[in-house]
């Protein structure tokens, strides 16, 4: 199965402070990866990287084998709902629409037959269609996320990354989003922030463990020993912001 992303010596700071030291990392074709690690450790850092928004240092990534590969049409991409602005006039359709704009296009043009249809889709799939016309401030926590979700789909993603999809949402909504994110892996891959062990016992496909290197990227096999060692504490008492410790080197596969 060919290789989707390929990460090699990516080095990221900000003004001086190193956020990701010397990332090397390989993402297959319809793999659903979970990166996870403690706050501050650059995982939504690596994300921007991926997406373009930040340049790295030193390093290359390539996706689909294209180094500096535009990520429009390519690259789907959900951020922190909770740091969405719910209160900006906007309503649920229009933010969907978003979806299909270009740096270049102004704001609210007018969508194509074929768009139009296509956003209608989505929101159908989603089940947030019949409040289209609502304003998001409006929606629930696990509302919003269909509808940040549905604004990635409408590029027609191969990749889909999204940063913490499921904090602060209770377990019945958590189960809903995943349950979404295990059926668009069918078509394409996914790469997710979390801190939700639960989403790695059950959902993902491999892990990456991050703390501005990444220490570990394979099987998500994670007993409660080796949860342990990567957070440095009990299971029980893992916590966003907890310091992490990792079992070994993460080594990149020469055969990848």
């Amino acid at each position: 199965m060919r290789n989707v992303l390929e990460i090699d010596g990516v080095n990221v700071s900000y003004e001086n402070v190193e956020a990701l030291s010397n990332i090397n990392l390989r993402v297959k074709e319809n793999d659903f990866l979970a990166i996870i690690g403690p706050n501050g450790g650059g995982k939504s850092t690596l994300l921007k990287t991926i997406l373009g928004l930040l340049k790295p240092d030193s390093g290359e990534i390539k996706i689909f084998g294209q180094s500096n590969a535009k990520t429009f049409g390519l690259i789907g991409y959900v951020p922190q709902f909770s740091k969405f602005n719910k209160n900006f006039p906007i309503s649920v359709k229009d933010v969907v629409i978003m979806g299909f704009l270009k740096n270049n296009n102004k704001m609210f043009a007018k969508l194509k037959p074929l768009e139009e249809k296509k956003a209608e889709t989505i929101m159908k799939n989603l089940n947030i269609f019949e409040f289209k016309e609502r304003q998001i401030g409006q929606l629930s926590g696990g509302q919003l996320q269909r509808v940040l979700i549905a604004r990635a789909l409408a590029v027609g993603p191969k990749i889909l990354l999204l940063d913490e999809p499921t904090a602060s949402l209770d377990s019945n909504v958590k189960s809903q989003i995943y349950h979404i994110l295990k059926e668009l892996n069918e078509k394409m891959t996914i790469i997710m922030v979390t801190h939700d062990m639960g989403a790695i016992s059950s959902y993902v496909k491999s892990i990456a463990c991050l703390n501005r290197k990444l220490f570990y990227h394979g099987a998500p096999k994670l007993t409660k020993d080796i949860l342990s060692q990567v957070y440095g504490c009990p299971i029980d008492m893992i916590a966003h912001g907890i310091s992490h410790r990792v079992f070994h080197e993460h080594k990149e596969d020469q055969n990848a």
